[in-house]
């Protein structure tokens, strides 16, 4: 099948930033993708105000996401983002969701807080508590994380255990020294450990990488953005995982028990 990743600067008016989504799921999937991957916090983000993603939290059923699922409705793509949801007053959940069909098919909320590099998530984002099942897409097992759980190679293991065979991450992966050569190797690193497709998108803009990804289950890069807004397309191919698997049967080889996750 084919997938695309969608790259963009997300602004402080949430609703220039839907309208951006929508444009972004139409073009994909006139060019005939069956999942498209988003960026990590898409309500609104301001450059002089961190906070803004979550003081501009809505519910599931807000604004926002009617815009994308109105969008999505008569179709059988997936697109998968992330967004604020609010947890309590001046709180919110980083929570992701794969819409399909004018729904939502699937949601996780992010079990690892970016707590580093001087920034404090947990600080307004209260964490998830549990790994999301697989998502069915076109006869593939997806695996969902966010941003952060890529630092975190037992939640890539957990998922690829369960069958995963491909690997998405929308993220804001935020510029520092050595930040962009964490991101590559990670994101290698994780196919690797897992022989899974990674599909990786990234927000750009001033604070953060963009650099989206697709690489292959043995580690390969197959498509790529740099810093600047992008729309990616790459093909998923069966025969690789399997290939991939057969050479390098990291799965089957383990000799440790499994990760227990949440």
């Amino acid at each position: 099948m084919y997938v695309a990743v969608g790259q963009f600067a997300v602004t402080p008016d949430w609703n220039e930033n839907a309208g951006t989504c929508v444009s972004l799921m139409a073009q994909a999937r006139q060019k005939g993708a069956s999942l498209l991957v988003l960026p990590e916090a898409l309500l609104a983000r301001d450059d002089n105000d961190p906070d803004m993603s979550v003081k501009s939290a809505q519910s599931l059923d807000g604004a926002f996401l009617q815009q994308l699922l109105a969008e999505s409705a008569g179709n059988l793509m997936t697109t998968i983002l992330t967004v604020h949801v609010p947890s309590a007053p001046g709180r919110a959940v980083n929570t992701l969701v794969a819409i399909r069909g004018g729904e939502i098919v699937a949601r996780y909320a992010k079990l690892h807080l970016y707590d580093a590099f001087n920034i404090q998530e947990s600080r307004l984002v209260d964490p998830g508590d549990s790994v999301s099942p697989l998502l069915d897409v076109d006869g593939f097992n997806v695996g969902l994380m966010t941003c952060y759980d890529l630092r975190f190679p037992e939640m890539a293991l957990n998922l690829a255990l369960q069958g995963a065979d491909i690997l998405v991450l929308p993220a804001a992966w935020v510029k520092g020294p050595l930040k962009e050569h964490h991101w590559a190797t990670l994101l290698a690193a994780r196919a690797l450990d897992t022989t899974c497709y990674v599909v990786a998108s990234g927000e750009c803009g001033n604070k953060n990488i963009g650099q989206s990804r697709v690489i292959d289950p043995l580690g390969v890069t197959i498509a790529s953005a740099a810093e600047a807004p992008a729309l990616l397309l790459t093909e998923i191919i069966s025969e690789r995982i399997a290939l991939a698997r057969r050479q390098l049967p990291v799965l089957r080889n383990r000799r440790f028990a499994p990760p227990q996750l949440l």
